[in-house]
C-alpha cells in the first residue's frame, strides 16, 4: 500500500484499499463484486495468493484483475498458471508495481504476466 499511495496517476482516482488476513474473506469480498483490482501475497500461508487467485478465476464470473506478488522473478510462471493478469516480484519496486495496477485497472490487456 505504501508503494502505491493514494493516487498511482493524476487522472485515476484515488485508490481505496481493504486488507483481509484469511482467502476467505478474500473470496467473499470479491463474490461481493465490490472489489476492482485484487493485489495477492503469493508467498501467504497457509493459502498462498496464486491459489486463490486460481480459484477466484476458477469459481467467480467476472472476476475483478488479479496480481500476484511473488517471492522471485521467476515464480512469474506460477502467477500465469493461476491465470492472475499480473505479477510482481519481491523487492517490490515501487514503479514497476505502479505501472502493472494502472494497466490492470484502465483494462488494458498485458502481453506477459511478468511486469
Amino acid at each position: 500500500m505504501s508503494a502505491l499511495g493514494k493516487r498511482v496517476r493524476p487522472e485515476l482516482p484515488e485508490l481505496s484499499y481493504l486488507e483481509v488476513a484469511t482467502a476467505a474473506v478474500v473470496i467473499q469480498q470479491l463474490d461481493s463484486g465490490s472489489v476492482d483490482l485484487a493485489i495477492l501475497d503469493g508467498e501467504a500461508t497457509p493459502v498462498g495468493g496464486m491459489g486463490v487467485a486460481k480459484q477466484l478465476k476458477d469459481e467467480i464470473d467476472d472476476c475483478p484483475p488479479i496480481l500476484v506478488i511473488t517471492g522471485r522473478p521467476d515464480d512469474a510462471w506460477l502467477a500465469n498458471w493461476s491465470r492472475a493478469e499480473a505479477a510482481v516480484p519481491h523487492p517490490i519496486d515501487p514503479i514497476r508495481l505502479g505501472d502493472a495496477v494502472v494497466t490492470l485497472l484502465r483494462g488494458l490487456p498485458r502481453r506477459d504476466p511478468r511486469v
